[in-house]
This record gives C-alpha cells, sequence and structure tokens, in this order.
C-alpha cells in the first residue's frame, strides 16, 4: 500500500473516525470540543514561523517539556506551536506552558487528522522553520507535506520495538519512502536505530541519543516530605483502583495513619475513583478543592492537571500504574529522579529499556497483587535502609543515562541553522 491507497482509505475511513469520536466524546465529553481543529477548521490564532512539536497524548507532552523549555532559550525568537491528539494531553500542555511566562511563544492546537489537505491547511497557518515530532508518531501525509514544503522533520526520543517494526515493514510501500523523508532520526538504543534504517531510513539521518527523559531537573523545593507515611499510586487505569484501595486497607491495619495519594491517569475518571473510594468507605479528600489534608483523612485523589511531580514529591515511596493492568505502564523515571523507591506491576512493555535499568540496578520492584503491593511497601517503611538503597539505585540511573536531551538538541540546531 502506498500513500495514494493510505489516503484514499483513510477518505473512505471517516465515518469510522467519526464513530470512535463519538463513542469517544461519550466516555469523556472533551472529545466533543474543538473537532474542526482535527480538520484544521478553525483553528486558534497561531503565530506563523518558529518550531512545530507533536507529542500525540499525555506521556510525550510530559517527555517533551524540557525540549520546549530548552528551544524557548536557545531560540528566543521562534513561537513553538505544540500539537497532541487528546484532550488529556491538551489539558497537560495547557497546564505546563498555559502560564503569562509562555505568552506569545508557545501556542497549542489539536493536530489535524492525516488528510494531504488538512495537513496542508495546517501548516500553511502554523509556516514552521522545523517540525518535531516525540516519539514513534508517523503520519505519511504530514510528514510528506513538510517534505513538500522544504520543512525539515525530526523524530525525537525515537522509540520502534521489534513488533512494531514488523508492523511498519508490512507496508513497506508506505513506510520507506515515509521514513526517507525524515532528516533526523534521534533514537533511544543501537537496536531501534538499526530497525529504522533497515525499514527505509537514510543512515546518515539516523543518530543514537538515548532517552531525554532521563534528563528531568527537579525543583529542590519540591523534595519534601511529609510528617505521616505516605504512598502515592500514580496514572491508575481501569482495574488498578480496587488492587490499589485493598492494599492500602491492609497497611491501614499496620500504619492507622498512612495516607494514599491516587492519581488517576485521565481526567474523565475522577468522579469515578472518587465514588469508589467513598463507597469503600474511605475518608477521601479531593486535591481540586484545594483543602488542607487533615489527619482523618485516609486518601488524597489526585484529579488536577500538571502536578504530578509535586504530589510524588510528597510521597514515600511511588506506585507507577498502567502496568497492573496490560497497558504497558508509565514514565518510571519522574519519581526515581525525585529519589523515590519505585514500584509497579508486571506489564511495562511500553518501558522495557528503562524498566530493565531500574530493576538491574535494584530501584524498581514489581508486584502484580494488593498482597505483594502493600507487603512491599509495608516492608520498606519498615526497613528505610532498604529504601534509601531503591533511592540511591534510581539516582543513579538517573545520572548514568543523562546527556540525551543535549545531543536531541544540536541534531535540531544543525536543521534550525544549517551550514552551508
Amino acid at each position: 500500500m502506498n500513500r495514494h491507497l493510505y489516503t484514499l482509505l483513510f477518505h473512505f475511513g471517516l465515518p469510522l473516525v467519526a464513530g470512535r469520536l463519538a463513542w469517544r466524546a461519550w466516555q469523556a465529553p472533551a472529545y466533543a470540543k474543538r473537532i474542526g481543529e482535527r480538520f484544521a477548521f478553525g483553528l486558534p490564532a497561531l503565530k506563523p514561523g518558529g518550531i512545530w512539536l507533536h507529542a500525540v497524548s499525555v506521556g510525550e507532552s510530559i517527555a517533551a517539556a524540557p525540549l520546549v523549555r530548552e528551544l524557548l532559550a536557545r531560540y528566543p525568537q521562534l513561537p513553538i506551536t505544540i500539537t497532541c491528539m487528546t484532550p488529556t494531553g491538551s489539558e497537560r500542555i495547557q497546564a505546563m506552558f498555559g502560564g503569562p511566562e509562555y505568552a506569545g511563544r508557545v501556542q497549542h492546537c489539536y493536530l489535524p487528522y492525516d488528510l494531504p489537505w488538512a495537513a496542508a491547511r495546517f501548516l500553511e497557518r502554523v509556516q514552521p522553520t522545523l517540525a518535531v515530532i516525540m516519539e514513534t508518531e508517523l503520519w505519511p501525509n504530514h510528514i510528506h507535506q513538510c517534505a513538500a514544503r522544504g520543512i525539515p522533520v525530526a523524530l525525537a526520543n525515537a522509540r520502534l520495538s521489534e513488533r512494531s517494526a514488523r508492523g511498519y515493514a508490512r507496508f513497506a510501500k508506505l513506510t520507506a519512502p515515509m521514513l526517507a523523508e525524515l532528516d533526523l532520526i534521534a533514537v533511544q538504543t543501537a537496536l531501534e536505530a538499526e530497525r529504522f534504517r533497515s525499514l527505509g531510513a537514510r543512515p546518515e539521518c539516523v543518530e543514537v541519543t538515548g532517552s531525554i527523559k532521563f534528563d528531568l531537573t527537579i525543583d529542590p523545593a519540591l523534595l519534601t516530605r511529609a510528617q505521616r507515611p505516605v504512598w502515592i499510586a500514580a496514572s491508575t487505569h481501569a482495574g488498578e483502583d480496587e488492587i490499589v484501595l485493598a492494599a492500602h486497607r491492609q497497611l491501614l491495619g499496620q500504619h492507622p495513619d498512612a495516607l494514599l495519594i491516587l492519581v488517576p491517569r485521565h481526567p474523565e475518571r475522577f468522579n469515578a475513583v472518587f465514588d469508589l473510594c467513598q463507597r469503600q468507605g474511605f475518608g477521601t479528600r479531593r486535591r481540586s478543592t484545594g483543602e488542607a489534608v487533615e489527619a482523618a483523612d485516609q486518601v488524597l485523589l489526585g484529579d488536577t492537571m500538571g502536578e504530578l511531580l509535586f504530589l510524588y514529591a510528597l510521597a514515600d515511596i511511588a506506585f507507577v500504574g498502567g502496568s497492573l493492568v496490560a497497558n504497558g505502564g508509565h514514565n518510571l523515571l519522574e519519581p526515581a529522579a525525585l529519589g523515590k523507591p519505585v514500584l509497579s506491576g508486571p506489564h511495562l512493555f511500553n518501558f522495557l529499556e528503562i524498566a530493565a535499568q531500574l530493576r538491574a540496578a535494584g530501584a524498581l520492584s514489581e508486584t502484580a497483587d494488593a498482597d505483594g503491593l502493600s507487603q512491599r511497601i509495608a516492608q520498606l517503611w519498615r526497613e528505610p535502609e532498604t529504601a534509601q538503597a531503591m533511592r540511591a539505585a534510581g539516582l543513579a540511573v538517573m545520572q548514568a543515562n543523562q546527556g540525551a536531551l543535549a545531543r536531541l538538541l544540536a541534531g535540531l540546531g544543525r536543521l534550525i541553522n544549517p551550514q552551508p
């Protein structure tokens, strides 16, 4: 299948796209808003020129934040347009870059669907001098429209699993020309670099830079400690909250003053998780109320956006969700960078390399159920020397892998200011 056939099938599939959007809007009403942007209609006022950066959803947006800040510092004359595909990603982008200090410098909208006319309308409005795509969000028409206009395209912090590579290989007539139009593919590992080359990327455009997620900087003001045993279960998905609450109930039997900070991954689940906590009899405080946590509170529901690092910092121990269910896990490095012992479930296929490094260093502990989770947390509270060893191991892994952001910025700099 080549790009023209792909485009034709995409047009035929628009009713299915509309149906899926309606279904998601039924689950999360935010999907019913700003639909025009998904077809490059009704875009907000956007200052043309500068850098266009695409981060598909929440995780990519968080990973891109240090890159955006460095680009703003290095190229103050260039506006940065950040796009995403999901309401949660949009909310996170606005939470991170909606402050007055970013006004006129960072702008945001949804990325239109990968239709040539929608991609063309978007690029005519934004007119970027550089396009940066986070990780592996590859859209043939957007990339081709950039190439046709002479806009260099970089794939940043790129990942490509063996399974994904096999999938792309089945559509070689579509994949190979698309990858050949990329001007920089900054990959996390040498193995992934070889996969990109074998699929058709130009060898001279593929560079191993490492993962920029290791280049996370932490405000020292965050490093505070509560006066009671506190643990956090962050980025939880449906099916995990019940396990987490069961573990917390067991911990309360040993530590009656223990506090769980429970942070669902998606905002549309905030109310349902709050109701679950109340039905199960936990004294629950919503972070969004702004009220102080009291001694009788057993659960603090993290129902705000942009505060995850702050909430991580309040805890002694961090459990990272999306891992007790087969979702593939979420970013393990944020709690590690804050010096927290990191716990997870067994499903970490989205972060295999990072999980392997943390596991080998002794910074990550995995468990599959409520009993195992509560036992491990109780052990870490009981054995502060074990918790300290995990903290030190996590920080050592972070420090050993830093430098990817600088290498990526060097590559992007060559595209922004090409040498004659």
